[in-house]
């Protein structure tokens, strides 16, 4: 949790990884998107809400480009810094779902988030992935997954932490599990 972040509940499943190269920061992506391409098969419907957290430079952004690229959209990853909402349409086994990526660190004030008129996205298939969530301040919507990056020592080298706070995030995390096992 992040400074100024209201505390939530105990999480319902935790994970945690250590991380020395992007590559390995990649591989964990790439098992959220497995897991939450999984998910989605299921729950075509569903909306998932993820926050990821970290001091700047610890690889939000970079979490999220993989996550999204992992689930098959080909094109460049932007850092949603200025618009504050980057929308990816994608495609799992046929089922159509949205992606909205959002960076709140510019934000000033939690009123600007409600002013933009964002909730909404917080029913479309798929999820929400928010930078910066304590900027909101509590306005968004209760997270499904808590992702928590600290950055180590190395430029590369990083800790990353999930934490399920619903029925639906521990799916998705005890899938990862699952596919960290198999690999």
């Amino acid at each position: 949790m992040t400074q100024n972040q209201t505390p939530q509940a105990s999480p319902q499943a935790s994970l945690k990884q250590y991380c020395r190269q992007e590559a390995e920061t990649a591989s964990l992506a790439k098992q959220l998107a497995i897991s939450i391409a999984q998910w989605i098969l299921a729950t075509p419907t569903g909306h998932l809400n993820i926050a990821l957290e970290g001091d700047l430079g610890a690889g939000k952004t970079t979490l999220a480009r993989y996550l999204i690229q992992g689930l098959g959209h080909e094109g460049k990853v932007k850092s949603p810094t200025y618009t504050l909402c980057e929308p990816y349409e994608l495609t799992s086994h046929q089922k159509a779902f949205t992606a909205h990526h959002f960076d709140l660190y510019r934000m000033r004030d939690p009123l600007e988030w409600q002013e933009a008129g964002f909730a909404e996205y917080f029913d479309v298939p798929g999820f929400c992935l928010i930078e910066w969530p304590e900027k909101a301040e509590g306005t968004i919507p209760a997270f499904d997954i808590q992702i928590q990056l600290m950055a180590g020592e190395q430029e590369n080298e990083r800790t990353i932490s999930l934490n399920a706070f619903s029925a639906e995030g521990k799916k998705i995390l005890k899938n990862i599990q699952a596919i960290a096992n198999s690999i």
